[in-house]
């Protein structure tokens, strides 16, 4: 990885590009800990967990690193206050990955047959939020080319939309996840309805924290 200084001087994005690509390690394994938890395997799912954690870490130190050496420049291109919320809203997106895993170490857990097949659509759902948020985040340094503006200004926008449509998706399998979960509480001891529900909210907040993110982007866009 190159000095936090090296990538400021090529773009004030650079660092936000390369803690994204953190973040998106953390994202990237909550499929595979929820296959773990289908086939409840439950000794490589704490393994699994406990990768997650150390990947969330990992984009912790960075983050703190890119704080550290916020330099002045910056504000030719992007408000600092801008910057820095557009950071913290990353690293939530790992911290999210990480509650995901730990909530799933707590106590054995296991997928109810009627549940199962909706929660990997609401979690692919969610995962496609956050590609989307990372894409617009891959093409803030052509925004700059741009001056915030022209034909890349406009496409970032419409993938905001995308963005924030996905969300809505998300929020109507998560209240279908819910019905699906209160018909079958008779099945479930009160410690795995609570805990299936804290689930379910913990991944869902990954494509709301995605919205927030992009809209933090389009807001950055209408000021320039």
């Amino acid at each position: 990885m190159l000095p936090i200084l090296q990538l400021f001087s090529r773009s004030p994005f650079a660092p936000l590009q390369g803690h994204m690509e953190k973040v998106s390690d953390c994202i990237n394994e909550l499929e595979p800990l929820f296959v773990l938890l289908k086939q409840k395997n439950y000794e490589a799912l704490a393994k699994k967990a406990g990768q997650i954690s150390e990947l969330e870490h990992a984009a912790d130190l960075l983050k703190n690193d890119i704080r550290n050496h916020l330099p002045g420049s910056l504000f030719l291109s992007i408000d600092r206050a801008n910057f820095l919320q557009i950071l913290s809203l990353q690293d939530a997106l790992a911290d999210k990955a990480e509650d995901v895993a730990i909530l799933l170490t707590l106590r054995p857990l296991e997928f109810h047959p009627l549940v199962e097949e909706l929660f990997f659509k609401f979690l692919h759902k969610n995962i496609e939020a956050f590609v989307g948020i990372k894409k617009i985040i891959e093409d803030l340094g052509g925004l700059v080319e741009s001056s915030f503006g022209g034909k890349k200004a406009e496409r970032v926008k419409v993938m905001v939309e995308t963005v924030s449509y996905k969300e809505h998706e998300v929020d109507l399998l998560q209240r279908q996840l819910l019905k699906c979960l209160f018909s079958v509480e008779k099945d479930l001891t009160y410690a795995a309805f609570y805990q299936w529900e804290k689930v379910f909210e913990t991944v869902g907040a990954i494509s709301n924290i995605s919205e927030k993110l992009a809209n933090c982007i389009r807001m950055t866009l209408d000021v320039k």
